[in-house]
């Protein structure tokens, strides 16, 4: 099913409107190369990834475990859950000068919708030094609790802008 917006913003060439991103979400494969840089360093880098496209969400883009610097991912305590993908795993990303909070997250055992997506990591942009699809920098889905990664592709308006408690 999919949901649209009256206010939604038509998508010009080759860009994709949220709105007719579907619900329940849809997993997709991503070739183009995803990075993720965090303290200085290049955290994640892969031409692997997932994303999950749901109606009124930029895009979240979750990166295989193997394409990640071993020991920036520390375990966060209490997750959550999502009534799509199962319950979620939070870390910390560290770095050798600072700490970000419960800034990334996992499905250790996600519904039989999602498998693809067990363990695989996704990152929220707002918390990292930079986000990058393929060569574009991503800005953060507005609202906090939210991951979805903004480009250029992808129009809204997005959930977690002011006035979308409701959607």
């Amino acid at each position: 099913m999919t949901l649209r917006s009256p206010v939604a913003i038509p998508p010009g060439p080759g860009q994709e409107s949220v709105w007719d991103y579907p619900r329940p979400p849809r997993l997709e494969r991503v070739t183009v190369r995803l990075r993720v840089v965090f303290d200085g360093v290049d955290i994640a880098d892969t031409i692997r990834g997932w994303r999950v496209l749901e109606t009124s969400h930029p895009p979240s883009y979750y990166l295989p475990p193997d394409d990640i610097r071993p020991g920036c991912l520390v375990a966060a305590g209490a997750g959550s859950v999502c009534e799509w993908k199962g319950r979620a795993a939070y870390f910390d990303v560290v770095g050798a000068r600072r700490r970000a909070s419960r800034a990334a997250w996992t499905y250790p055992s996600p519904t039989p919708a999602f498998a693809e997506l067990g363990d695989h990591v996704a990152f929220y942009v707002g918390a990292m030094d930079a986000c990058y699809v393929g060569e574009e920098r991503a800005s953060p889905q507005p609202g906090g609790f939210y991951g979805g990664w903004i480009t250029g592709q992808v129009v809204g308006p997005f959930k977690g802008e002011p006035g979308t408690q409701g959607w």
